[in-house]
């Protein structure tokens, strides 16, 4: 990305956290924001649960109705998802609603809180026939929720995130420079604010020499403002990460989690912005402690494999087997669902966090 280069020539350094914003979500040039990209599945460089099986979906419209009546099946819930993508995810739950449940199909107002205009173009397009259940807005735009759910799934293990580490005993951050032969390179510097000192002392992490550690400081912001608009409800993130134990404690991950990839391959962290999709373990002890500082409180934390199988995918997978007439489609469903819960499968590494305000 040529305006980073030039950004960085004119002004020096800037903190790795001001490059990662910039490679994923400058407005014409980030990642997540170029048209000519092809994000999704195989031609693209990753695929997600929505977008490998319409039984996520589902199973996850299952766990919602429960949520529904655990509320007291009020006459109008919203439900507003951060990071939907091309809003497959979206489509799934309310078709799933409006085929079986058709009371909280009526009652549901379905949000939808999507940075990427590329993405939010895609998803109107998706969404275009449900008509006025669907409505876009940031979640500073969305009003109280009262009650609902707020929903993502990987969207915090994009948030940009801060590199720190402990340089002769000092705490030091990470910017990106340019080299002699006009690469990006990481050059360490004095912190560029005093949260990270803070992010470090309020929760005892002590780096040792020369390691490290993704901090992401916009997660504390995001669960601050999402617990500020849920007057009553759940807030259901679906990632993969690690308590904070492990996160910063396991050798293996010494010099953090932060990866790159293109094409489902794993490249240079600092190659090509703008062309790469740029990722961090999530730090769940981070989530549950910002949340119940806003008064959320964390009813479990499992694996999604272990989730989807509790909440009925395979009920959901059964129902769709009877219903088909095709030996062919029977196959794809049997094996989008292996796919799925298998102990080596795509959900085996993500996991569900629930939060709760009632």
């Amino acid at each position: 990305m040529e305006s980073l280069k030039c950004r960085i020539r004119r002004d020096g350094p800037i903190t790795f956290r001001d490059w990662m914003q910039a490679a994923l979500y400058d407005s014409s040039l980030g990642y997540y924001n170029r048209p000519d990209l092809i994000r999704w599945g195989r031609a693209g460089d990753y695929r997600t649960s929505p977008e490998l099986s319409g039984l996520f979906a589902a199973t996850f419209a299952r766990f919602f109705a429960s949520l529904f009546h655990q509320l007291g099946e009020p006459s109008h819930w919203t439900i507003v998802e951060s990071g939907a993508g091309n809003g497959e995810f979206a489509a799934g739950v309310l078709d799933a609603f409006r085929t079986s449940h058709p009371s909280i199909f009526k009652a549901t107002r379905y949000v939808i809180d999507e940075q990427s205009a590329a993405a939010g173009r895609l998803a109107r397009e998706r969404l275009a026939t449900i008509g006025r259940k669907v409505e876009f807005y940031s979640i500073g735009e969305t009003g109280n929720v009262n009650p609902g759910i707020f929903f993502s799934n990987e969207l915090v293990d994009a948030f940009p995130v801060s590199l720190v580490t402990v340089e002769n005993g000092e705490l030091r951050e990470l910017y990106v420079a340019m080299d002699p032969e006009m690469r990006f390179t990481f050059l360490p510097g004095p912190p560029s604010t005093q949260r990270l000192a803070e992010f470090l002392n309020e929760n005892s992490i002590d780096l040792r020499e020369g390691q490290i550690i993704e901090v992401n400081l916009q997660v504390s912001d995001w669960v601050s403002a999402v617990a500020e608009k849920l007057t009553a409800g759940y807030v259901i993130t679906v990632d993969y990460g690690a308590e904070q134990e492990d996160l910063y404690g396991l050798p293996e991950r010494f010099k953090g989690t932060l990866r790159a990839f293109n094409r489902h391959r794993f490249v240079e962290v600092l190659s090509d912005p703008g062309d790469n999709d740029i990722t961090a373990t999530v730090n769940w002890t981070q989530l549950r402690s910002v949340g119940e500082q806003a008064g959320l409180s964390c009813t479990s934390l499992t694996s999604l494999d272990q989730f989807l199988l509790r909440e009925g995918l395979l009920e959901e997978l059964q129902l769709r087997l009877d219903s088909s007439n095709s030996d062919v489609e029977k196959l794809k469903l049997t094996t989008q669902a292996r796919d799925l819960i298998l102990p080596t499968g795509m959900a085996s590494h993500f996991q569900v966090m629930i939060q709760k305000r009632v």
